[in-house]
């Protein structure tokens, strides 16, 4: 019963040996090639289960069709105005035709290899084409750096067609420049933002000078404006206040120069004043309690202003008449 459960054992092994011999299975993100002592003879393309004979008279290659990334080392390149830049690139490819490929890089280092040199030389030559400000510059109109990478993109897919694969696409992952050049690169840098921070300053200057002025000119026409208003107001007051004082003057005059005369004493008469006055002055009708009974002179309020004035001969205390 051992023996025929290890010759059972045995059978099975052998059969599914043979079976790993002849069948292969290809996945859909790859393609076969199936070689007889060497040379192809069979290319698929299709995922699935296929059949070949054992090994060694027939083998399988299999080739990843999907997306590669090649990342080009930080490589020193001179641009079109002659300044020193180091670029860290990287491109995309994927195999386009695997018996070609097979043939000519044998697998995925043999594809480096050939991007290295390709990817390499295409980035320099086209780099070599343009001006640094037109790779690196906040003026959109003016950048060329993605017209320089479609460029590389081309030239690099036409070269790498013959090997059984493309690249699909070619893009920088730095763009810097030389240790050595880093310090002045960054002094011009400065220098250009503080000779824009100058212009903007000017103009700020310019236009504040310029708002000051219309405010200034407006100040003066306010102000100019409001000065006549008041003035025709004052005038209007005035004529008011010329007017009530005539309509009393003409109701009382003896009352009018009555409060007139004691506004006038009380501007001018105080503890240190000496008038020098004519005994027959009106200034001293209500100072003489004999003049007071006495009707006063016809006179209107000319009289009191003209006696007012009289008074600049004050010298010393007391009133003589």
């Amino acid at each position: 019963m051992k023996i025929l459960r290890f010759l059972g054992f045995g059978a099975l092994a052998l059969a599914f040996l043979a079976v790993s011999l002849v069948y292969f299975q290809v996945d859909t993100t790859e393609d076969a090639i199936v070689t007889q002592f060497g040379n192809p003879v069979r290319i698929i393309n299709e995922p699935g289960l296929y059949a070949k004979l054992p090994d060694p008279v027939q083998s399988v290659v299999k080739i990843s069709n999907q997306l590669q990334v090649y990342t080009l080392p930080r490589t020193e390149f001179l641009s079109g105005d002659k300044k020193n830049i180091v670029a860290e690139a990287y491109a995309t490819w994927r195999v386009t035709d695997a018996l070609a490929f097979v043939k000519n890089v044998r697998d995925l280092r043999g594809a480096d290899l050939r991007l290295n040199d390709i990817v390499r030389s295409e980035l320099g030559a086209a780099l070599g084409q343009v001006e640094l400000g037109q790779l690196v510059t906040v003026d959109t109109s003016n950048v060329k750096l993605p017209d320089t990478l479609a460029a590389v993109r081309e030239r690099a897919a036409a070269r790498t067609e013959p090997y059984g694969f493309t690249v699909t696409d070619v893009q920088l992952k730095e763009l810097t420049f030389p240790p050595a050049n880093l310090s002045s690169v960054f002094q011009r840098m400065r220098s250009e933002r503080e000779a824009i921070a100058r212009q903007f300053r000017s103009e700020g200057t310019e236009e504040a000078a310029r708002i000051r002025a219309e405010a200034d000119t407006e100040k003066a026409a306010i102000l100019a404006a409001a000065s006549q208003d008041a003035t025709e107001t004052r005038g209007r007051a005035d004529a008011d206040a010329v007017s009530i004082y005539a309509g009393a003057f003409g109701k009382d005059m003896e009352f009018y120069q009555f409060s007139r005369t004691l506004e006038s004493y009380d501007k001018f008469i105080d503890d240190g004043t000496t008038l020098i006055l004519p005994s027959d002055s009106e200034l001293l009708r209500y100072l003489d309690p004999r003049s007071v009974l006495q009707p006063p002179p016809s006179a209107g309020p000319s009289n009191v202003a003209d006696a007012e004035a009289d008074t600049g001969r004050s010298t010393a205390p007391g009133v003589r008449p």
